[in-house]
């Protein structure tokens, strides 16, 4: 058990049976009344965040989070399958919680599982990662343009938005926390 006070920034807790990282807290003395801690918590099988105060002398149970790397095998249907790059076990995740990592996830590719109580709880993808353009309208030399962005259709079917200089089979790097192009590779 652990009490308000203990409180750090990633740590997962559990609040009426459901399991919460705590993203953000703040320990608040009022003038007047008693203090409270102010939190903001991303709930692990959602992904919704909310607001909520506790007192400060509340305890919880504190969530063991493991972190674990799987490699991306195939997906059949609704169900992405991965293999456990420790055990080589087979572990299976539907296609609903994967959300915006789906159009960037690519064969063979290593990701990090976030497990608690060996449940997935969510699979995130390297912060970094680099594709093939397969499709996208020619660039022309000299068209340097800063702020200028084309579509352009990845390896993976996915589409983001690319400098004007950038052609068809060249390799990009990619930002996959916002799905945006870094860099050519």
């Amino acid at each position: 058990m652990i009490s308000t006070n203990q409180f750090k920034s990633g740590m997962a807790i559990i609040v009426d049976g459901e399991i919460f990282q705590i993203v953000e807290y703040q320990h608040v003395k009022p003038g007047k009344g008693g203090a409270f801690v102010r939190t903001k918590l991303k709930n692990l099988r959602t992904y919704k965040t909310l607001d909520k105060t506790f007192r400060p002398d509340e305890k919880f149970t504190e969530a063991f989070i493991e972190e674990k790397k799987l490699q991306y095998l195939y997906n059949s249907q609704n169900t992405y399958h991965f293999m456990d790059q420790e055990t080589y076990d087979e572990v299976s995740f539907d296609k609903d919680k994967l959300g915006a990592i789906l159009g960037l996830l690519k064969d063979n590719m290593i990701v990090v599982a976030i497990y608690c109580k060996n449940e997935i709880l969510e699979i995130n993808l390297p912060m970094f990662i680099e594709l093939e353009i397969k499709a996208t309208e020619p660039g022309f030399k000299g068209d340097t343009a800063k702020n200028s962005f084309k579509p352009a259709t990845l390896e993976t079917g996915a589409t983001i938005q690319v400098p004007l200089f950038v052609n068809e089979n060249d390799k990009i790097k990619i930002d996959t926390r916002t799905c945006s192009y870094v860099e050519r590779v």
